[in-house]
């Protein structure tokens, strides 16, 4: 969901707008860290390939309040020259949230603070994550301005994790963003972005299958580019490269995200 943030750059959503992004991802990986950082090459010749398309929503309440939700739907395949190809695809876990906008710095910076409840939508014998419930707390700051005659956004936002269960993992995640406008009528910018993620668990095992490892943490770069069709409509393409890690698969990623901003959407109207 890392692009969707970038695309409105954690601005408010004015009441009675209706944004929603679907996003298509592609993760691939031949290569794995082990538990101390070293690189190693996945046995037999082994992959993990992973698509998963997902559909955001956020709609403001008010000019304080918002409310979202993400679903995703992922099918992921582990490919080895022994054993074949073990593929597996469902629904993976429901996200809704409610982000509150703290303050801002002349209307042109904000800091947000969002609550969010996770809720898998597939049994603990689908291995599309940990089954368990979880919530998370985030904090927010992002802005944008003018460097010289180019328009910028930048977006810095950290979370902490908490999914309840036995041997439930804490997760610390974070992200930060820049881009750039290309053109004069700022509908073309480029985005530099990092993030990553730290889970720990007494679990400390490494699985062949990235959604169902525990304790594991990577740092990801990307660069993405995007385009505004309008004021309501805009396309972020990206690609992603894991640079460090520990536990967890060596990843190479793409992005394919649309945005579509609607206004009054559940605006009730009465005939009289």
């Amino acid at each position: 969901m890392l692009i969707s943030f970038e695309a409105y750059c954690g601005w408010p959503t004015r009441p009675r707008r209706l944004v929603v992004s679907p996003t298509l991802s592609f993760f691939h990986s031949t290569s794995d860290w082990d538990r101390n950082g070293n690189s190693i090459r996945r046995e037999n010749n082994g992959s993990f390939n992973s698509t998963s398309f997902s559909l955001y929503s956020e709609y403001g309440l008010s000019r304080r309040f918002a409310v979202t939700a993400s679903i995703p739907y992922i099918n992921y395949s582990l490919k080895d020259a022994v054993y074949g190809t073990n593929s597996v695809s469902g629904l993976g876990d429901l996200e809704a949230g409610l982000k509150y906008y703290l303050a801002n710095i002349a209307y042109k910076y904000y800091f947000t603070l969002q609550g969010t409840v996770i809720l898998p939508l597939y049994s603990s014998s689908k291995p599309l994550g940990y089954a368990q419930n979880g919530g998370e707390l985030r904090l927010g700051f992002s802005g944008a301005g003018k460097l010289g005659s180019k328009f910028y956004s930048l977006s810095l936002e950290n979370g902490v994790r908490q999914y309840f269960g036995t041997d439930g993992p804490i997760q610390d995640r974070y992200s930060a963003s820049f881009g750039i406008t290309l053109d004069r009528k700022f509908r073309d910018q480029l985005t530099l972005g990092a993030s990553g993620l730290i889970s720990a668990s007494s679990i400390k095992a490494y699985t062949q299958n990235i959604y169902t490892t525990r304790d594991f943490s990577y740092t990801q770069v990307s660069l993405s580019y995007g385009h505004s069709f309008n004021t309501k409509t805009a396309l972020f393409l990206s690609a992603g490269q894991f640079v460090t890690g520990r536990n967890t698969g060596i990843g190479t990623t793409g992005t394919v995200s649309l945005i579509f901003k609607l206004d009054n959407v559940f605006d009730r109207k009465l005939n009289y």
